[in-house]
């Protein structure tokens, strides 16, 4: 068994300074480096199994973004969005590559980490050298951020952590199949217990006010922005789409293959939103592009 080590490096916003956390797994000199951002309201655990399968050849960063898991809170939940967790990544890579003989890394992002992914390898002079987007892309299907953002928004607390694993299990059922033993993993990953006793959701309910506060007008901006950044991106590019999802719409997918970095597709057939990559044909899937294997 590959055992993780628990970082964390300090990040600053236009309201101050705040904390990241990161899970590191695999050799600390090794200059490969992979990263796996989780969706916006998991943490950096959803890749245990996936860290540990690619830890031989990587050395892997899991981090929990701001406002979940082990990370700080914001002091203004308006930056809760995409650019600022760009610009953490920024200062994490500076951490994570310092005086490292390579200074790229490779980039698995599931929903709003694929986003940050993106925002990242278009930048000129990206240190994304490869690049996986799990079920996500610039346009995000109306009805789908709907759900996520009310999803998002209810403060519940459960009397015991069988109620709270019972909800997790049944708004991530588009996550595809899985065993008690890995649903339980998935919902002990952002549960946490509070000081009354009461297990609760492990982040800041802040995150729902960019959701709250969007607009027909904001979301074409938006949608527009990360077409742009998508066209930006010159690495090789993977798009893994849930045949079944709802965020990520077949057309979407269709029109990433043929702009920007035109993406290579993979679909996964009774999966919705979004794939764990817990299970091995999964992560074959991650294996065969990064490393050929």
């Amino acid at each position: 068994m590959i055992e993780e080590r628990i970082q964390s490096v300090q990040c600053i916003s236009p309201a101050g300074l705040h904390s990241m956390s990161y899970k590191e797994w695999g050799a600390p000199d090794n200059p490969n480096v992979l990263v796996c951002a989780h969706g916006v309201t998991r943490v950096g655990d959803d890749f245990d199994s996936l860290a540990q399968a690619m830890a031989s050849d990587y050395r892997v960063i899991c981090p929990d973004v701001v406002g979940r898991g082990r990370s700080g809170w914001l002091a203004n939940p308006e930056f809760y969005r995409v650019p600022q967790y760009v610009s953490d990544m920024v200062t994490l890579l500076a951490r994570v590559l310092a005086k490292g003989e390579r200074q790229t890394v490779d980039w698995f992002g599931t929903s709003m980490g694929g986003l940050i992914g993106l925002g990242l390898a278009s930048l000129p002079h990206s240190p994304v050298s490869k690049l996986i987007l799990n079920d996500i892309g610039p346009t995000l299907a109306p009805e789908a951020l709907q759900r996520i953002g009310d999803y998002i928004g209810q403060d519940l607390r459960f009397d015991t952590f069988e109620q709270g694993a019972d909800f997790v299990r049944t708004v991530s059922a588009s996550f595809g199949p899985h065993t008690d033993a890995e649903w339980h993993k998935l919902a002990q990953d952002v549960l946490r217990q509070d000081q009354d006793g009461y297990w609760r959701r492990h982040y800041d309910m802040g995150l729902a006010l960019p959701f709250r506060s969007a607009t027909p007008e904001s979301a074409a901006r938006d949608e527009a922005m990360l077409w742009a950044a998508y066209d930006a991106v010159r690495c090789p590019t993977l798009l893994v789409r849930g045949a079944e999802s709802d965020l990520l719409t077949h057309a979407t997918a269709q029109a990433m293959l043929q702009r920007g970095p035109k993406a290579q597709l993979v679909e996964i057939a009774g999966v919705g939103h979004a794939p764990t990559f817990i299970h091995d044909e999964q992560i074959a899937i991650v294996r065969q592009f990064l490393l050929n294997k």
